[in-house]
Order: C-alpha cells, then structure tokens, then sequence
C-alpha cells in the first residue's frame, strides 16, 4: 500500500560540483528536496521506490551511474536492497546499462540522506501509455504493507527568457497543472496531465506522476508543495503526498 511520495526533479545543477555550491535559486530547490526525502523517512516505509524517466525497465543490476557527463566525476549508486523486479507490460526487463540521470540524481539525494532500507527503483520512458505506468504503480504499491515513491519529475524545459512567448505562456501552463495535482494530492488530476503538451515543453516528468497515480489508486492524500518556480528556465516542483489517516 502506497502511504507516502515525495516528488522531485532531477536536475544534475542540484548536485554541489555540477551546479554551484552557493546559488540561492539552487539553495531553495535543494533544500526542498531534502526536506522531502527527510519526510519519506519520517513515515517509516518497509519500502521505498525510486521513480524516474528513461527506457521502461527496471534497475536490478547495475544500482550505480556517473554524473561525469555534467562535469563532475561523481559516482552515485541506488542504496539498500535488489530492485523491485516488476516493469510495466511494455517494459524491456533489467537494466543492462548504468543508471539515468533521474535515477543517478534520487540516488544522490538518498545517499545524501543516509537512506539504509530497503530501494527499488524502475523507469518510464516518456512515450509509454498511460495504462502501462498505472499499471507499474499499483504492482509497485502491493511490494510491502508500508510503500513510499520518489518521483523524480521535471517540469518543462521553455520558460527562458530567449524562449518565444507563446512557448513560455504553454510551458507556464503545463507547469501550473503539474503543481496543482502535485499540490491537491489528487491523482485523478495526476492522469488529466496533457501528455502531449508536456512534450512539446520538454517535460520529462508525465510518465513518472502517471506511476505515482497508479500506486495511489483512489486513496485521499495530504499534500504539499515545497517548492514551485522555474530557475534557469526549468520548471520545478517539489512536493510531499502523505495518505490520510
């Protein structure tokens, strides 16, 4: 059962050495993230599951990447137990290859945190329909009792200044109905996400939340946005869903 989810994004400027070590757009967005991944802890979960973008799989073996592409040789690697072994029924199996940029930065953020249980982790890729992720969520919800999600989303990647305006006014739509369902718990708002509009903004984050709503099924949830903008023209949330009662 599902009984909590942090959602973050997965930015590699978040990680110091990548991103600078002192930026206040980066300090707040970091801080956000932390305090998310302390409140998942908080709910003490017999599992966690590590959600991102990427090829539909599952991440058994390997449980470790690099950031190096992004300028810093910085290994990460998904802490605690062996993968979930569960994909979607589109999926493509285990992971033969190091892990994604989603996956490497929720492994930094656990490892940051200390994270000693037990993780399991998959991916979606952005153009997987809508049943198949909902379908890898509820399968992921029943793996124990108490399950937690880390949804690593990004918002859109249009909201630059250097960006025309018409494709800034759609990404700062997209990226309000993403905070919304984030910020109402409501995964019915989750799967009204215009699939193709985020797309089009450069949103990687649909498929991942499509998961979350899945494992959330009709549950009522509390919940909370820690952190709602768009640095460097990126649109982020950050945000904590915890089930009521």
């Amino acid at each position: 059962m599902l009984i909590s989810a942090a959602i973050c994004p997965h930015p590699p400027l978040l990680v110091a050495g990548v991103g600078p070590a002192s930026d206040p757009q980066l300090d707040r967005l970091r801080q956000a993230c932390w305090t998310a991944v302390d409140e998942l802890r908080a709910g003490s979960p017999d599992a966690l599951v590590v959600i991102g973008s990427g090829v539909t799989t599952t991440h058994d073996a390997p449980r470790s990447g690099t950031l190096a592409p992004y300028g810093v040789d910085r290994a990460v690697a998904l802490p605690g137990a062996e993968g979930s072994g569960t994909t979607g029924s589109g999926g493509s199996g285990r992971s033969s290859a190091e892990l994604p940029l989603s996956l490497c930065v929720g492994a930094w953020l656990l490892e940051r945190d200390g994270w000693d249980g037990a993780v399991h982790a998959a991916t979606v890729a952005g153009d997987g329909a809508e049943s198949d992720c909902v379908e890898l969520g509820e399968r992921l919800a029943g793996l124990a009792d108490r399950v937690a999600l880390l949804v690593m989303a990004d918002g859109s990647a249009s909201r630059a200044d250097t960006s025309p305006a018409a494709v800034r006014e759609r990404s700062a739509r997209f990226d309000a109905a993403m905070a919304r369902a984030v910020r109402d718990g409501d995964p019915q708002q989750v799967l009204a996400l215009d699939g193709q509009l985020g797309a089009e903004v450069g949103s990687s984050g649909v498929n991942p939340l499509r998961v979350l709503a899945g494992a959330a099924e009709d549950a009522v949830f509390d919940a909370d946005v820690l952190y709602d903008d768009a640095p460097y023209g990126v649109g982020y949330v950050v945000g904590v869903w915890e089930r009521h009662g």
